[in-house]
């Protein structure tokens, strides 16, 4: 996948305030309050910086974590992980493998075929209804 470059000011510029926080500061949305945690339509979830293709909405699932939770990428491609140990924390960030904006996280407790939990702010996602 071809990388995407920008600017902190282009992204400023393009980005909502709380899109800008969650994809370019490596923020995090409060739980349950996402636009896209209930959603259950199908489509696809791209990403809300780039547009990237990220997930397919028959990989959604109801974890009760309060994000969108996925059990994968729509491409083995389309997303990377990353080592992250803030917060006192260690987790595995998710990032868009296109533009490098902060997704979520992904957690080893996650339901079949791939016992994975994406963990996705919706901040950082776009919607395309299926048609």
């Amino acid at each position: 996948m071809e990388k995407m470059k920008k600017s902190e000011a282009e992204w400023r510029q393009e980005l909502t305030p709380e899109q800008y926080h969650v994809l370019r500061e490596k923020g995090t949305e409060r739980a349950f309050t996402g636009a896209l945690y209930q959603n259950h339509e199908d489509g696809t979830y791209h990403c809300a910086g780039c547009g990237a293709l990220l997930f397919q909405s028959d990989t959604k699932y109801e974890s009760g974590s309060g994000w969108p939770s996925f059990y994968n990428p729509a491409e083995s491609d389309a997303v990377q992980t990353h080592e992250d140990n803030s917060f006192g924390m260690r987790r595995i960030e998710v990032t868009c493998a296109r533009c490098g904006g902060h997704l979520g996280h992904v957690f080893p407790d996650g339901p079949r075929p791939t016992g994975l939990r994406y963990c996705i702010n919706s901040a950082s996602l776009a919607f395309k209804k299926q048609e």
